[in-house]
């Protein structure tokens, strides 16, 4: 059984998470909160093994709220680290980069799909990193805004993507790992990963976790946030 919080400062939100949630015979939604104090609050009381996070709420936003329960080291109910997975619109929300880089497992739109949110929670639950393609695409564009990435190489090739990756990088990825890490972006998990390249999933793993290494990166998540910060395009 996954234990869920909802956070957000909109009850239709809330409201609309809960039922599609508590359709799942092995999702309970523990409890729900409208700012990120009382979130905090209730996972200290109810623990929980996901949390949906809001990011912009009153009394103290979904950033502080992240900092605050990673830095409390938040359980679940399991033993295991409370994972947070970031709600944002990105039409308002422009603090979604400084959400995961506070500790979130994640990001999705909050338009997305029943089948993608109850998908969230099993991803997390199992320590794995909730990536959706549509928001890492929007992630991009508002980044790309932002701040340009600090090469002049333009991505589009594989021998660009590998550059644009490996300007910064003092143990630079080789042809694959930058080939799975454009994946990733994608949204692909390593099963996926290993059905598109036709290598076992043990070798993607390996693969996997020396891109982590690399690129410093704590988990897939960030992986994500370092490729498109360089200027990988996620398609």
């Amino acid at each position: 059984m996954y234990r869920v919080g909802l956070v957000d400062d909109q009850q239709l939100v809330r409201a609309g998470f809960s039922m599609v949630l508590g359709s799942q015979d092995d999702i309970e939604v523990a409890w729900e909160a409208s700012d990120g104090a009382e979130a905090v609050e209730l996972a200290a009381s109810n623990p929980v093994d996901v949390i949906f996070m809001d990011i912009q709420m009153p009394v103290l936003n979904g950033i502080e709220a992240t900092k605050e329960l990673i830095a409390r080291k938040q359980l679940s109910p399991h033993g295991t680290p409370t994972r947070i997975v970031v709600l944002t619109t990105f039409d308002t929300d422009n603090y979604v980069v400084s959400s995961i880089e506070a500790g979130a497992s994640g990001f999705l739109l909050k338009d997305t799909s029943p089948e993608e949110l109850i998908s969230a929670v099993y991803n997390v639950g199992e320590s794995a990193a909730v990536i959706s393609p549509a928001a890492t695409a929007k992630l991009f564009s508002h980044l790309r805004h932002q701040q340009p990435p600090a090469t002049g190489v333009a991505a589009g090739t594989k021998d660009n993507t590998l550059a644009l990756l490996n300007h910064c990088l003092p143990d630079p990825l080789t042809a694959r790992e930058a080939e799975i890490l454009v994946l990733i972006t994608h949204g692909k998990s390593n099963t996926e990963i290993a059905d598109e390249l036709f290598i076992s999933l043990p070798t993607v793993k390996t693969h996997v976790g020396r891109i982590l290494a690399k690129t410093n990166s704590r988990d897939r998540v960030h992986a994500v946030l370092f490729a498109i910060k360089n200027g990988v395009i996620p398609e």
